[in-house]
């Protein structure tokens, strides 16, 4: 992540990914999110920043990550399908990725106190865990149904030192959470920096986060070259709820028309049964948490309340770039419902001894949707374990 890359899919100066992006926001956060825009880009690619980053990464979070030939599953399919074990970062997911980088962030930025949101409960960790890191005092916003389901990562937030604050109203999940957070950050704006979690919220969030989770499609393409010969695969997939791990996966294949990029939201109980949270099938355009995509909304422009089994993509909107991803054709959309995603996260368990998140499952669960050729190389993005579905797990094992 050594340069500023720039594409057709790059975010253009208004923060825009095609028509999706931008940064609508109350005038209280105006001076904080103004200074991200114009430092985050000069600080982020600073070479003192960059060393004290990948140092971080390597020593600290335990990168490079492997990418493993799943065998089995490769046997099953009748491909190559190679998943990247994003499961094996420090606190068990991707998110640390993005953390690390912003509490670096933040310190060059001079804030004393940092806020997040999290649904699984994975990024409420790794803020956590980074705060505790760095010595800064920590405050997360989670919703009363997900501190319910989520217990293991709420226990280890409270562990590492963090304020774990429940989100009383709506639907008490992840969209709530991020309310109450924004809600936080317009009270404490001059010593308080919000780490957001996914490509969501506005400019300069979803292409900053993108661009700190890039490391995990940057190592693919080394990894893919040594084993491979090439370092292009046919196939990248992954998970989307908000979409921070499918950015960071997609994003070094871009602009590599040959790579499928296939995003798998989830479905729920099904598409059109009013509990799912599959985005781009039910949304139209919108502004949530400060940014223009793709929401699901009644007529008259009210959010509708997500439903998912996995916290992580209980969200009722994606990131802008993945809405320019779907709204351009170069992104493949799919969905996976509740049932699908268990089944799925029961095989892979069986099949290749991980036992996955709920939310990457969902992106395990589109193989059988697929026709692959023999020669045709997948990468799955492996972005969570899932020590913390456990309970969920438990309830439907026969």
């Amino acid at each position: 992540m050594a340069t500023v890359k720039e594409s057709q899919f790059s975010v253009d100066e208004h923060g825009y990914y095609g028509n999706f992006g931008g940064a609508f926001i109350p005038e209280m956060l105006y001076p904080n999110v103004k200074q991200l825009q114009e430092q985050y880009l000069q600080i982020m690619y600073d070479p003192a920043f960059q060393q004290q980053f990948q140092q971080l990464l390597r020593d600290y979070v335990g990168r490079p990550t492997p990418l493993y030939l799943a065998e089995r599953l490769s046997k099953k399919h009748g491909t190559s399908i190679y998943l990247k074990r994003e499961d094996l970062c420090h606190t068990g997911a991707h998110k640390i990725n993005n953390t690390v980088g912003q509490i670096l962030l933040a310190e060059r930025l001079g804030k004393k106190r940092i806020i997040a949101e999290t649904g699984a409960g994975q990024h409420g960790v790794a803020t956590a865990t980074v705060c505790a890191l760095k010595g800064l005092e920590c405050i997360v916003y989670m919703g009363e149904k997900d501190i319910e389901r989520q217990a293991p990562n709420v226990a280890r937030m409270k562990m590492l030192g963090a304020t774990v604050v429940p989100a009383v109203s709506g639907s008490k999940t992840l969209k709530d959470a991020t309310n109450e957070a924004i809600r936080d950050w317009i009270n404490n704006p001059v010593d308080t920096h919000y780490i957001i979690g996914s490509v969501v919220g506005p400019h300069p969030y979803p292409d900053m986060v993108t661009r700190f989770q890039s490391v995990i499609s940057e190592e693919i393409k080394k990894q893919l070259l040594e084993k491979t010969g090439s370092e292009l695969p046919t196939h990248v997939i992954a998970c989307v709820g908000g979409g921070s791990n499918a950015s960071g996966a997609f994003y070094h294949f871009l602009d590599d028309l040959s790579v499928k990029l296939i995003a798998v939201e989830a479905a729920g109980c099904g598409i059109h049964s009013g509990m799912s949270a599959a985005t781009t099938q039910l949304g139209k355009p919108g502004i949530l948490h400060g940014s223009k995509s793709l929401l699901m909304q009644t007529e008259d422009g009210q959010v509708t309340e997500p439903h998912s089994i996995s916290a992580g993509l209980d969200y009722p909107g994606i990131g802008p770039l993945q809405a320019h991803l779907y709204a351009s054709g170069r992104g493949t959309f799919m969905s996976a419902t509740d049932e699908q995603a268990l089944a799925a996260g029961f095989e892979i368990s069986k099949t290749e001894g991980i036992i996955p998140a709920l939310e990457t499952a969902h992106a395990f669960s589109v193989l059988n949707d697929i026709q692959f050729e023999k020669e045709d190389v997948v990468v799955i993005c492996l972005s969570g374990r899932g020590d913390k579905d456990l309970a969920t797990y438990m309830k439907y094992l026969k």
